[in-house]
This record gives C-alpha cells, sequence and structure tokens, in this order.
C-alpha cells in the first residue's frame, strides 16, 4: 500500500490510472485562480470513461470529451473519502497555485519598480533622465524578474549619482563605486549598457553604437585614466594659502587673467584656504565668453567666477565641490535652452550650487529683450522652478546666456571690489 493510498481513505480507488488525466485537469484549473464549476476532459479512451463513471456512480459511459460539473465530483469524492476536491488534488499531484493572483503579485511588483524608478531621488533632480525611465520601463523586466531589474536599476543610479568621475580609469571607478566589482562595467554587460543610455539621454546624444563611441561617452563623464585633458576655467579666485591651486589662481586673479586649473591642480591643490567671515560668494556661469566679458568689465576686481564650459568635467564639479567646502556660496547660471537647463540641474544635483536668475520669470524678461532666436531643443523640467520649461515651450525661444551678460555683469559689480589677501572680505 502507498503512502497516498494509506492517507487518502478510498485512495486505491483514487490513483487508478485511467484517473490520472482528471486529476492533472483538475489541478491545472483550480490553480488557475479563477472560480471553477466544471471541468472538461479529454479526449478520454475508453478505460478512462469507464474509471469516471465508476467515480462518479454513472450507469453509462460518458462522452470521450465529458464536462463535468464540479459539484458532482465533489459529491464523489467526499462520499468515498471523507475530503473535498481540493484536499484530494493537492494529496495526489502537489499544492495548488493561483496563476491569476501571481500575475497580479508580478504586476504590483512592476508597477512599484517602475514609479520608485520614476521617483528616485536622482531622476527628480536631473528630469532629462526621466526619458530615459521611460524607455526602462518601456524594455520591461530583465529576464522576467522585477527584484533583478531592480538591483540592476539600482547600480545604475549610484553609478549616474557619482558621475562625474575623478579621472580614473572605468575598472577603477567601478570597484570604487560598486562595492569592488571593477568588471561591473564592462564593455558589453547589461549594467554598462544601462548607464551608457542614460548618459546618452542625458547629453541628448545617440546611444553609442561602436567600443570607440563608448569610451568618449565614458570620458564625457569623467572616467578616464587623465588628469591633465579635464580642466576648469576660474577668474577672481583669489584664496590664502602656499599651495599650488592657490597661488596660482591668486596670481592670475590679481593680472586680472582667467586662470585654466586642471583636474591634478584641484585633486592636489596643497594649502588653500578661503575667508570663514563672511563666507564668499562664488558665482558659475556656463560659457567661457561671460568669464572674459567679467574679467574685461572688473579685471584685478573680478568677484570669484567659475565656468562650466558647457557641461561640467570632472575638474569643475571637484572645483565646485572643494570651494563650498570651505564655506563659498554657489550661484550657477547657464543658457535659457534644452541642454542649458539639463546642464543647471546637473551642477544643482552635482554641488550644492542654487540657481542665478534661472527662473520663469528670468527667462521671460530675457525674450522680451530678445525676441527672436533660435528653438529652444528638447525641454525637460527644471527642478528648482517648475514654471520655466512651460514658459521655454510657450516662446519656443532659446536665450543664449551672452544675451542676459549685461543683468549678470550687474549683479557681479555689487560684490567687485578691490582685490585683497587673503580672500574676500
Amino acid at each position: 500500500m502507498t503512502s497516498t493510498e494509506a492517507s487518502i481513505p478510498g485512495g486505491a480507488t483514487l490513483r487508478r490510472p485511467e484517473l490520472r488525466a482528471l486529476w492533472d485537469t483538475l489541478h491545472s484549473r483550480l490553480s488557475s485562480g479563477r472560480p471553477v464549476t466544471r471541468v472538461r476532459l479529454g479526449p478520454l479512451d475508453d478505460a478512462e470513461r469507464e474509471a469516471l463513471a465508476d467515480l462518479l456512480g454513472l450507469d453509462r459511459l460518458p462522452d470521450a470529451r465529458p464536462s463535468v460539473p464540479l459539484t458532482r465530483l465533489e459529491e464523489a469524492v467526499t462520499e468515498l473519502t471523507g475530503r473535498t476536491v481540493r484536499d484530494v488534488v493537492t494529496e495526489l499531484v502537489g499544492p495548488l497555485g493561483d496563476r491569476v493572483g501571481e500575475r497580479r503579485r508580478r504586476q504590483d511588483e512592476r508597477t512599484e519598480l517602475w514609479t520608485w524608478l520614476a521617483e528616485h531621488e536622482t531622476v527628480r533632480a536631473q528630469p532629462a533622465l526621466s526619458d530615459w525611465a521611460a524607455s526602462c520601463r518601456a524594455a520591461g523586466v530583465v529576464a522576467g524578474s522585477a527584484e533583478h531589474t531592480r538591483t540592476l536599476l539600482t547600480d545604475a543610479l549610484t553609478v549616474l549619482a557619482e558621475l562625474p568621475g575623478r579621472a580614473e580609469p572605468l575598472p577603477v571607478f567601478a570597484a570604487r563605486v560598486l562595492n569592488g566589482r571593477a568588471h561591473a562595467l564592462d564593455d558589453g554587460t547589461p549594467l554598462s549598457a544601462l548607464v551608457l543610455r542614460a548618459l546618452a539621454t542625458l547629453y541628448d546624444t545617440v546611444p553609442p553604437q561602436s567600443a570607440a563611441e563608448r569610451r568618449a561617452l565614458w570620458t564625457r563623464a569623467g572616467v578616464a585614466d587623465d588628469e591633465l585633458s579635464s580642466t576648469v576655467l576660474v577668474g577672481g579666485l583669489c584664496p590664502a594659502g602656499d599651495g599650488l591651486l592657490a597661488r596660482l589662481a591668486t596670481a592670475c586673479a590679481e593680472a586680472g587673467q582667467a586662470a585654466s586649473l586642471t583636474l591634478a591642480h584641484v585633486r592636489h591643490p596643497g594649502e588653500f584656504i578661503l575667508p570663514e567671515a563672511p563666507a564668499p560668494v562664488v558665482h558659475i556661469v556656463e560659457n567661457p565668453s561671460v568669464l572674459a566679458l567679467a574679467l574685461r568689465r572688473f579685471g584685478p576686481r573680478c568677484p570669484p567666477l567659475v565656468c562650466t564650459s558647457g557641461w561640467p568635467n570632472s575638474a569643475a564639479i571637484q572645483v565646485l565641490r572643494m570651494l563650498a567646502d570651505q564655506g563659498a556660496a554657489l550661484r550657477y547660471h547657464g543658457d535659457f535652452d534644452g541642454e542649458g537647463v539639463r546642464i543647471a540641474a546637473y551642477v544643482l544635483d552635482k554641488t550644492p550650487a542654487r540657481p542665478w536668475r534661472m527662473t520663469a520669470a528670468d527667462y521671460r524678461a530675457a525674450v522680451a529683450l530678445n525676441p527672436r532666436g533660435p528653438q529652444p531643443g528638447r525641454i525637460t523640467e527644471a527642478p528648482w522652478d517648475p514654471d520655466l520649461a512651460e514658459a521655454m515651450a510657450e516662446h519656443g525661444i532659446a536665450v543664449v546666456e551672452e544675451l542676459v551678460a549685461e543683468v549678470l555683469l550687474k549683479d557681479l559689480a555689487g560684490t567687485a571690489q578691490q582685490r585683497r589677501r587673503p580672500g574676500w572680505s
């Protein structure tokens, strides 16, 4: 006697091979998660029809494709075993599932996953990434697993939050950012492809197709073994200290010239001291021409300025963070176009900078003075002013930073003063 025969009264009858199709079909139907009132079988051979007739107590053989009411099966099984059909099917075939419930659970997991991604702090801080998040959702979960997809996206967001890099090789960057996984961002890995797609969306470029294009995009994001090609322009920066960075910046500032600082200068500054009080204000501009106009206007009296020269590289972000760590208040201005807004969001996300004349009201005032101009390109939200994107879409005009330079210079004139060392006071 088998264990099933022992555990179920009438088990020998139920385990007849001719009834196996009945129990398998019932198991499938009851595992659907939907209400079951009838079960259709077949085609049954003569032996299977006889076994079904015996179970149900029929006085004739059923059809080869019978449709059996579940209530009739319940009556027969209960009379024979004292148990329910569900109990018997579970005993004979295995635990019942709930396919509807499982699909609902998987759908809820996916909905939660995409909501989490869309509302992630990195995506909110740089709204251009919302297009990337939407493309990830359109592509669906990886390997059919929301959990696996969330792990992959978490790694990608961790990488994006650490960019721009420190001009270190890709494996070194990956090991530092991803808990020692030096090869996690190797060319061809799913994570590398995901991050590069995000960078292409952020920079508004086509996704890289070749190995050379992928290396170029990583380099643009500050991941490359090169401390010299990553540079940042500064003017009017006159800190105290005998470190190389302080001496270089001060010498250029006192001559009324811009200093081009490499990432090597910024990473190894030596003694570099800003005054503690009052806290200096460092203004940031996107375009070198605006820095040039300020130096021409103020000369050695130029207030502290940093120029990102478009998208800020590793040197720019690191010098801004260093200045903020020393107590400087950072104020950023850039172009009023789609890319300018994305650059501004990037700077404000990566540093403690605050907007400087970058509101919807500032844009409308600039358009009033410059009513003709090129299209602004792809417009994304400005986290600091929800009305700015709407205003740019309404007017459909880009206003480059140079066209509002006079307004910016008037602001700077209020802080320009006779230079003295150390710092600004």
